[in-house]
């Protein structure tokens, strides 16, 4: 394990930010991860694959990089699967793997960013599926007794794109693995959200595989959403924002063509690609930042902007929403 001095982030975070680290240390064992802990438990940054959060300044503490990999089969059944991956795998590897295996279960969460230890976190989802949907359980370490915890799905009280990591428990633990559950066959499959069965039917494809599914989700993801390779950015900046019936009802009046959809009879789901699109936002920029072309959901870094002008885009976002539709917006990315 080397602790290193004065290290530019820039290729750990998706946004392209460049900020440096007053100290860096990636850890690929949970032996090394306790003995970063020793170091200093109460000044860090945990950094997974860096997909799901806005670098506003350097960071004066250790940044501390979970690198910890492997996949494994831990038991088995006629129809299911249960597999343990450490937190440290790629996200859509892990949903490659599974494919490849016949796995299903992950299929509609294809080209999601991220590594798999940071999903129980947000909670991740597309295309109708969450991650809580085929989650059991994690192991984490606490990060001030250097203890391990096992959080079933229960303990970890999952909502949309949210849990307890993001509320109660927040810094206090880091995710070294996770266990699924997954279908080895009579897959359920979920095609009747987005445009999945649009993409299927171009296809040709009436019976359709669990490979089938993913490789629509890729298409349309690809189709909409940049490679933050080439196009700094985090994915979706914004949460779809949840409204109650009434206030669905006086904004349907208003505007008639507004996309919804119901989550129970006292709430309302409303795209916020569709707010941001609306409002005027979609493939605006400013200098080297802006808002996709194709997706008004991503806020791009086109070049060289800083973390601050990213998050005065959001602000100026969210004030828009607000004033227009008097809804509140709330940042899916975790800006620090």
């Amino acid at each position: 394990m080397i602790i290193k001095k004065n290290i530019s982030l820039k290729p750990f975070n998706t946004f392209g930010i460049d900020v440096n680290a007053k100290e860096f240390v990636s850890v690929d064992s949970t032996e090394d991860l306790v003995k970063a802990l020793d170091t200093n438990p109460s000044d860090l940054l945990v950094l997974g694959g860096g997909s799901n959060m806005l670098l506003t300044k350097s960071i004066d503490a250790l940044v501390l990089h979970i690198n910890l990999k492997g996949i494994t089969v831990i038991s088995k059944s006629d129809t299911h699967v249960k597999v343990q991956v450490a937190a440290g795998e790629n996200w859509h590897d892990l949903v490659c793997w599974c494919l490849n295996y016949n796995f299903g279960g992950l299929e509609n969460l294809s080209l999601i960013p991220g590594n798999v230890g940071t999903a129980p976190i947000q909670n991740i989802g597309a295309y109708g599926v969450e991650l809580k949907d085929s989650f059991v359980s994690c192991e984490a370490i606490n990060i001030q007794t250097k203890t391990v915890k096992t959080f079933t799905k229960e303990d970890c009280n999952f909502g949309y794109r949210n849990s307890i990591f993001k509320q109660a428990l927040k810094g206090q633990y880091i995710i070294t693995s996770v266990v699924f559950e997954l279908s080895s066959q009579n897959h359920q499959l979920k095609t009747n959200y987005g445009a999945i069965e649009t993409e299927l039917k171009n296809a040709g494809i009436e019976h359709p595989t669990i490979q089938d599914v993913s490789k629509a989700v890729v298409s349309i993801r690809k189709s909409k959403l940049p490679d933050p390779k080439i196009i700094g950015n985090s994915g979706s900046f914004f949460k779809n924002p949840i409204i109650s019936t009434s206030k669905f009802k006086g904004l349907q009046a208003q505007f008639p063509q507004m996309p919804s959809y119901q989550i129970s009879e006292d709430s309302f789901k409303i795209p916020a690609g569709w707010l941001i699109e609306t409002s005027g936002f979609k493939g605006k920029t400013f200098d080297s930042y802006g808002v996709h072309t194709k997706q008004a959901l991503v806020l791009v870094n086109y070049g060289d902007a800083s973390g601050l002008d990213i998050l005065n885009l959001s602000i100026q976002i969210q004030n828009a929403i607000k004033f227009i539709f008097d809804v509140d917006l709330e940042t899916e990315v975790n800006i620090l």
